[in-house]
């Protein structure tokens, strides 16, 4: 996720929504490097929710993960992509406070070489998709 800037802070202060860009494959296959985020800041969050939350070691640093259980002290998150780590079983649950927002929609540019009109077309109607939530996120909790 991009480095948290101050005028970032600010006009998530002022706007519910804001926009984000996935670097890294800790959630694949829900969120692929590249994609774009719409974050709703301050948003209730729920377990198996996609999140964006500072890195608790490196609070410069967002990071998106996916909300797996309520703890004593926050939120357990984990990765989707089990290979990839950077998650609670590597710094352990994340304070409330950290929790900046959850993702509603996800949307993947379009490529240069994307031209064409049914090319367009193709990516018109698979750009933008929901970020859904996942209750089985403590399913595999369980099973680490």
């Amino acid at each position: 996720m991009p480095e948290l800037s101050q005028e970032t802070e600010r006009r998530a202060a002022v706007l519910p929504f804001g926009l984000a860009e996935v670097t890294g494959p800790s959630m694949v296959p829900t969120l692929y490097h590249g994609d774009r985020l719409v974050v709703q800041y301050g948003a209730r969050v729920r377990r198996g929710d996609v999140i964006v939350l500072r890195h608790p070691f490196q609070q410069d640093l967002l990071v998106v993960k996916r909300a797996a259980e309520r703890r004593e002290g926050g939120w357990w998150v984990l990765g989707d992509n089990t290979y990839a780590g950077g998650d609670s079983t590597d710094y352990g649950t994340v304070p409330e406070e950290l929790v900046l927002g959850k993702v509603w929609f996800r949307y993947r540019p379009r490529r240069p070489a994307q031209r064409s009109g049914p090319a367009l077309v193709r990516w018109a109607l698979s750009a933008v998709r929901p970020v859904l939530t996942d209750r089985s996120a403590s399913r595999r909790l369980r099973a680490r």
